[in-house]
């Protein structure tokens, strides 16, 4: 069966969420971010997702928002820096203004010229999403941004992928589910999405008892993909 659907998580899979700590340590006033942003970006985001999972398996949901700034908290006092104010203020106002990967636009303009339908499904409430499209230039290329927020819980609920059907009236075997996230991908092809994983970073498969459908280094593909 063709693809009729093509679903992006949004944080690491069309925006670069170490963006935020690359841009600040190149600002003069972070002189003490250069050779340790890497680090802070990598803890910053592994803490991120480690909260949602927690939270969702402890029926304690909260805004993405929220779980983000906790994120950012533990990392900075693992670097050190927990004290900087100024530099807390800074990576938070930069994370509403993440950039799309340069491949992104092109492949979802040409997955829209092909009839696909085209949307994101996220962890991010509203608000942040609605930002990071708006920064990007995203807006004309997606039909719809979902967020977990409707249903209150996180990735890899099924509620969350169920979000899909719900909206586009479309079968779990048409659907190309695409994330940068190996646990999300492992998690959406479970569920009977096909699943696409963009590993940027190389990284093992996950030891998880789903395996995506295709491993990628970008999302230049995905088009060629959801032709079949």
């Amino acid at each position: 069966m063709p693809i009729t659907t093509c679903i992006f998580d949004a944080y690491g899979t069309l925006f670069d969420v170490a963006a935020a700590a690359r841009q600040a340590a190149s600002e003069p006033a972070f002189p003490h971010l250069q050779d340790n942003w890497a680090e802070l970006a990598s803890h910053w985001r592994l803490k991120q997702l480690q909260y949602t999972w927690l939270r969702a398996i402890t029926n304690a949901h909260a805004d993405f928002w929220d779980v983000t700034q906790d994120g950012l908290d533990w990392a900075m006092e693992a670097a050190g820096l927990s004290g900087d104010v100024a530099l807390r203020q800074r990576l938070l106002d930069l994370y509403w203004e993440l950039q799309a990967y340069p491949e992104v636009p092109a492949m979802l303009r040409e997955l829209k010229d092909a009839g696909v339908n085209t949307a994101i499904l996220s962890n991010g409430s509203p608000a942040m999403l609605d930002g990071a499209v708006q920064s990007a230039g995203l807006s004309d290329v997606l039909d719809d941004v979902l967020s977990v927020e409707s249903v209150g819980i996180f990735k890899p609920d099924a509620r969350v992928y169920d979000l899909v059907g719900k909206r586009f009236g479309c079968a779990r075997e048409d659907v190309l589910f695409v994330s940068s996230n190996g646990w999300d991908a492992a998690g959406a092809a479970g569920y009977g999405f096909v699943t696409a994983w963009v590993n940027r970073a190389g990284e093992p498969v996950d030891r998880l008892p789903w395996k995506p459908a295709h491993i990628l280094t970008d999302l230049t593909t995905i088009p060629d993909l959801a032709k079949g």
